[in-house]
């Protein structure tokens, strides 16, 4: 038998562009949440707008280029022309869009929070079942560890983590380094409960 708990990342914030701006000496944009489009010729060019933190001067980064209007799905042309906020967030998490436009995105720059339910290692071992499961729901990846999702939510240190995953009491039935790996939509990780206990 085994209990599940979900674990929601929700980030506040989409991630800063790295980006040497030619007005001031700043090297970070910031998404504006809009859209330009421009047509040419039967050609729609449709750019995401970002404004350097500092002054606030723009950078287009490009999302489609040189596009026949047919091309595009009427419910994303829709959302390009209304500044669709969430279709905005799926570009700018998005690496292979930062890859196609040479620039690199600043994860780092990105806050999240956790929404979890308050459960300590105690409670877990003062459960009914073996096995406690807890999986990962992010629509977004920027390459926050996996491990430190599992320090917040579990309230654990460092060591006390190092000296479960060692022992496999936590682990992930993917069979991936909770140490090392960046989470993704979908991840899960599993507590055994007879092991933890002797720690």
């Amino acid at each position: 038998m085994e209990t599940e708990y979900i674990w929601e990342i929700k980030p506040k914030n989409t991630p800063a562009l790295k980006r040497k701006c030619n007005h001031c000496n700043c090297d970070r944009f910031y998404c504006s949440n809009k859209f330009r489009m421009n047509a040419q010729k039967r050609n729609i060019d449709v750019w995401l707008i970002y404004r350097c933190v500092e002054c606030d001067s723009t950078y287009n980064l490009t999302i489609l280029s040189r596009t026949k209007p047919e091309q595009i799905k009427k419910e994303l042309f829709r959302k390009f022309s209304e500044n669709d906020e969430e279709l905005a967030w799926e570009y700018a998490f998005s690496s292979e869009t930062g890859r196609k436009n040479s620039v690199e995105l600043d994860y780092s720059s990105v806050e999240y929070e956790i929404l979890h339910d308050d459960i300590s290692i105690n409670d877990i071992l003062n459960a009914d079942d073996e096995f406690v499961t807890f999986k990962i729901q992010t629509r977004f990846e920027f390459g926050l560890k996996l491990s430190s999702v599992i320090r917040i939510c579990l309230g654990l240190s460092a060591n006390q983590l190092n000296r479960l995953i060692e022992a496999k009491a936590i682990f992930s039935p993917e069979g991936y380094s909770l140490k090392k790996h960046k989470v993704k939509d979908g991840d899960v990780v599993l507590v055994n409960k007879h092991i933890a206990g002797m720690f």
